[in-house]
C-alpha cells in the first residue's frame, strides 16, 4: 500500500536509454537477455550470476565484438559461442579488463568461455583459469564435428 514498487525491469531499461549500444537489439540477443546491470556490485542478481559462472561448462566463444562500459575498464564483449554439445548462441560476458587485455583484443579471436546450461540466458564469462588441454580437448570436438 504504501512506499515505491521496484519494478522488475526497470534498471534494465534505464540502462537501455541511457546507453543505446548496450541494448538487447544492439548486442545481438532477443528478449530473454536479462540486461546489463549499471553495477555489477551493487546489483544481487549479477553477484548471484557471476558466482554461478565461475564453476560454468566450458565452451569456446568467438570474439564478435566489445563495448566500453566505463574507464576501469569494464567492458561487454560479444562472443558466438559453441558448446560441447554443439549448440551455438551469442554470448555476452561483462569483464572487468586491464588495459593490457583490452589492447589485445581482436574480433575473431577464440577464447575459452563459461556458460550455465540450466540457464541458457546469453551470459558468459571469460574461462581465465580453465586447462589448456582441456580447451584443446574441445576446440578439437567441436572441429571434428563441423568437418562431419
Amino acid at each position: 500500500m504504501f512506499g515505491w514498487k521496484k519494478k522488475r525491469n526497470g534498471l534494465n531499461d534505464l540502462m537501455e536509454q541511457l546507453r543505446p549500444d548496450l541494448s538487447r537489439e544492439s548486442l545481438g540477443v532477443g528478449p530473454g537477455f536479462p540486461g546489463i546491470a549499471p553495477n555489477p556490485l551493487l546489483s544481487g542478481d549479477a553477484r548471484k550470476r557471476a558466482a554461478e559462472l565461475r564453476t560454468g561448462v566450458l565452451a569456446l566463444g568467438v570474439l564478435v565484438g566489445w563495448r566500453e562500459v566505463n574507464s576501469n575498464p569494464r567492458v561487454v564483449l560479444m562472443f558466438d559461442v559453441e558448446t560441447a554439445d554443439g549448440v551455438s548462441f551469442r554470448g555476452i560476458a561483462d569483464e572487468d579488463l586491464t588495459i593490457t587485455e583490452l589492447t589485445r583484443l581482436a574480433p575473431g579471436q577464440t577464447l575459452p568461455v563459461r556458460y550455465r546450461p540450466a540457464v541458457m540466458d546469453h551470459y558468459v564469462s571469460l574461462a581465465r583459469d580453465a586447462d589448456p588441454a582441456h580447451v584443446q580437448q574441445l576446440s578439437d570436438k567441436i572441429a571434428s564435428r563441423r568437418r562431419t
